[in-house]
């Protein structure tokens, strides 16, 4: 079958870079011809809230892939759609996450739905953004997916999503794959070195808060609960990843409960080699996101052989099991929270539950192959009416 995919990879970050990535590659190992239509540039300096939207990695997952199109030049729409008539895809994957989109995503879709019609489907990380999801941010989105033939999510809430927002859209849920070839990919950085860089004892227990620093991750709430919590553990908080603001306003937060010294920010993406030293070092993960679609994080942990404690909302509790895999607490609950991290320790349940996401991991490496077949049943369907 004759496949194409437009997105993010490297030396592009994040995420959805990695998913991309990891896409292309399991359609290209399933047999598949498969054409990758990457970015010259994702957004202009002065709208992108980080530092760089570069990997910084020495060992990033890569494939190889045309990098095509500029979000902010109508011309290069214009020289991918070219491309995708020329190659004749039996489907186009494009992928939708955040309305700055709206405009290329808009225009390459509706240029490539004139006869010859090219089938499309689109790939929703977010069908509404998580700081988001008003009334202009439902328009845009509906403006850019009623234009594919079928939208495939990751998470019941955002397929109840599309449906009210396009109740005839064709809509197929997969779950999230895993994330472990970028655990598999990464070198270990030397875990004591960092463990004396960022001030970790030894002695004392260490909870992770992963991933790019926003507030719909509810970082406040997990400080808040580490206060209760070391009136009755020794535990360490390590934040991990670029704060999108200011750090200073959750040093002050740390202040106003006083656990400053019981948390360590390190405010940068870090690359891939840091990875196995970085988990390595944590207990366990800790993710209070107050909304969610479905989290790479988690996946990422569980390629580590790390439980989560997370919060109902979204897809979380679809991927880690309560009980099972991690815990499940209430969002913004602070002393829910600290509640779970206490019961973590007390009951050693880090053992238990540690070898369960390692008993699933023959599951999960199936995630890929599963996608895969999902997204060829759809492009037969598609291609039969």
């Amino acid at each position: 079958m004759r496949l194409a995919v437009v997105g993010p990879t490297y030396p592009f970050r994040g995420g959805i870079a990695q998913y991309s990535t990891m896409l292309v590659y399991h359609l290209r190992a399933a047999g598949h011809t498969t054409f990758f239509y990457s970015f010259t540039r994702q957004y202009p300096t002065w709208l992108f809230p980080g530092r760089s939207d570069r990997d910084p990695s020495r060992t990033a997952l890569r494939v190889d892939c045309e990098y095509l199109l500029d979000p902010m030049n109508p011309l290069t729409w214009w020289r991918l759609v070219r491309r995708v008539r020329a190659d004749q895809p039996d489907l186009l994957l494009l992928q939708w996450w955040v309305p700055y989109w709206t405009p290329s995503l808009t225009v390459i879709s509706s240029l490539l739905k004139r006869p010859p019609a090219t089938k499309i489907a689109m790939i929703c990380h977010n069908v509404l953004p998580h700081d988001g999801g008003g009334v202009i941010d439902r328009r845009l989105a509906m403006t850019v997916l009623r234009r594919a033939d079928a939208l495939i999510v990751h998470s019941d809430p955002d397929r109840y999503r599309a449906r009210a927002l396009l109740p005839q859209a064709r809509i197929v849920k997969a779950f999230l794959p895993t994330y472990e070839p970028v655990s598999q990919e990464a070198k270990a950085a030397t875990t004591a070195a960092l463990r004396d860089q960022w001030r970790l004892l030894d002695r004392r227990r260490v909870l992770l808060f992963f991933g790019f620093v926003r507030p719909y991750k509810g970082l406040e709430y997990l400080i808040q609960a580490l206060a209760q919590v070391r009136h009755q553990l020794d535990v360490h908080l390590l934040v991990v990843g670029e704060i999108w603001g200011s750090q200073a306003y959750y040093e002050r937060y740390a202040a106003e409960f006083g656990v400053t010294d019981a948390v360590t920010f390190v405010n940068r993406y870090v690359p891939n080699e840091e990875l196995p030293a970085i988990f390595s070092a944590a207990d366990v993960v800790v993710l209070p996101y107050i909304s969610a679609t479905q989290s790479a994080v988690v996946q990422l942990a569980f390629g580590f052989g790390k439980p989560v404690i997370t919060t109902n909302v979204g897809g979380l509790p679809e991927v880690v099991k309560d009980g099972m895999t991690g815990l499940i607490v209430p969002p913004q609950d602070a002393t829910a929270l600290a509640q779970a991290i206490v019961r973590y320790f007390q009951d050693d349940l880090a053992t238990c539950l540690a070898a369960r996401v390692q008993a699933e991991a023959a599951e999960r490496a199936e995630s890929w192959p599963r996608l895969v077949r999902i997204i060829t049943d759809l492009a037969r369907e598609l291609n039969e009416k």
